[in-house]
């Protein structure tokens, strides 16, 4: 059996879990509500506080699935709890951010400005200090969503390995490569 799948889903105070007949759960808590539709094999049960995933067989889809529908539940389930916040770092020099509401408008060493709308569903906040880099703050309570977010903008300017330059994650360690040989 999967390890992952096998753990039941602990419910906070506060949570509430319903499980539709089209196999919807719908998870709603203090920060918000978010559904997931789960595969019609996987069953789900709601009981004293926990949530239960069980699999007919033990088929690699059913396996797969066991595991990956227990994980996606839990994150919704600390999502409407606590929410989840992920910070980028803009490295460079003359690399800008600043925001308006949910339109962030970012300045990365191209001809033009990028400007990037974020999700309604997230909340974005830039700040600038002097003598540190520029950073973006994302918060939201769909852990996937937030991910997809914040990958995207790091894709607009990835890191490079020589001088490090670009949108990384804070906390991030980029590998460092040894630029050219000095001539002899």
């Amino acid at each position: 059996m999967s390890r992952i799948g096998k753990k039941p889903v602990t419910v906070a105070n506060g949570v509430n879990i319903t499980v539709s007949s089209e196999n919807v759960i719908t998870v709603k808590g203090p920060k918000g509500e978010l559904k997931q539709e789960i595969d019609r094999d996987i069953k789900v049960t709601v009981e004293n506080g926990e949530v239960l995933f069980t699999r007919p067989t033990d088929q690699i889809r059913h396996r797969a699935m066991h595991g990956l529908y227990r994980a996606l539940v839990a994150n919704m389930v600390k999502g409407v709890t606590e929410g989840y916040t992920k910070k980028l770092e803009l490295v460079g020099v003359g690399y800008k951010a600043s925001n308006q509401g949910n339109m962030l408008d970012l300045s990365l060493g191209y001809s033009h400005n990028i400007l990037f709308e974020i999700p309604k569903e997230l909340k974005v906040a830039t700040q600038q200090e002097k003598g540190e880099n520029p950073k973006i703050t994302l918060e939201g309570i769909d852990k996937q969503l937030l991910g997809q977010v914040a990958a995207k903008l790091r894709s607009l300017r990835k890191p490079e390995p020589y001088k490090g330059k670009g949108v990384k994650y804070v906390g991030e360690v980029i590998r460092r490569k040894a630029g050219k040989a000095a001539g002899k």
